[in-house]
């Protein structure tokens, strides 16, 4: 994996021999550079894959490996593909997933975590699991149903069919298809778009949206609110309202 950091992280999975397969090892690594994102130094991570594929999913060889029990493949999925969703989900600042090619299995999953998706048109999408007798994780189940719905859910994941990038928007697993020339100047305006928003609020919102999700409507509203108060007490919200006021843009440290 090549990590550029700064304002943009930029993460770039680089085993394209191996069609970016991802072991334990990197989607644990993935997590940690997930995980440390800090809305005071960081606007928004990317993720891209070296070559002509996003991710072809889990690396089959380290699946080969089976010799743990039940209880130790828990710990090791857990700790290595469970903790990149959670991380990538609860992280505050925004993830844009740049789909440069096939995103399969886990690729598909971190499409589904990520909060933006922007894909070439000649990637394709799938929930392999099946096909190697595993569900889909990195955070599939949870994820799907709520951008794509059950049905369609269900379809690719009992399936394991590869889904072309228009099929792929017209269901909402992706925010846009783009030729596939276009793709990273694409991404890069919308990088430029959130990082002139203010990151810490970003964050906040995410928080809410995320925290809604499976919540009583009543509960979720509590949460928004509280959430909101936080929201009050920023240096944006500050700047928001004197830039509103002036007849300006706001500048968003």
């Amino acid at each position: 994996m090549r990590v550029t950091d700064g304002a943009v992280r930029r993460i770039t999975f680089d085993r394209p021999d191996v069609r970016n397969a991802m072991t334990p090892e990197v989607a644990a690594e993935l997590a940690d550079q997930l995980g440390d994102l800090d809305p005071d130094t960081h606007d928004v991570a990317v993720i891209t894959g070296e070559g002509s594929s996003f991710s072809a999913g889990g690396d089959i060889d380290a699946m080969a490996e089976r010799d743990w029990t039940t209880a130790e493949a828990y710990e090791r999925v857990r700790s290595t593909f469970g903790r990149v969703a959670e991380n990538a989900l609860s992280a505050p600042v925004p993830i844009v997933a740049n789909v440069n090619g096939d995103a399969v299995g886990a690729g598909l999953s971190l499409v589904a975590v990520s909060d933006f998706a922007y894909a070439a048109d000649s990637a394709r999408f799938g929930a392999s699991f099946i096909n190697v007798g595993l569900i889909p994780d990195m955070g599939a189940t949870a994820m799907l149903p709520r951008l794509i719905g059950l049905r369609k859910t269900k379809e690719l994941a009992f399936t394991g069919d590869l889904v072309d990038a228009d099929a792929a928007a017209a269901m909402d697993l992706v925010n846009e298809t783009v030729p596939d020339d276009e793709l990273d100047a694409r991404v890069d305006e919308l990088v430029q778009t959130l990082q002139n928003r203010p990151t810490e609020n970003i964050g906040l919102a995410k928080e809410a949206i995320h925290d809604s999700i499976g919540l009583p409507l009543r509960d979720g509203i509590s949460q928004e609110a509280r959430i909101q108060s936080l929201a009050y007490d920023t240096p944006a919200h500050e700047e928001g309202v004197d830039a509103f006021r002036e007849g300006r843009k706001p500048d968003f440290d």
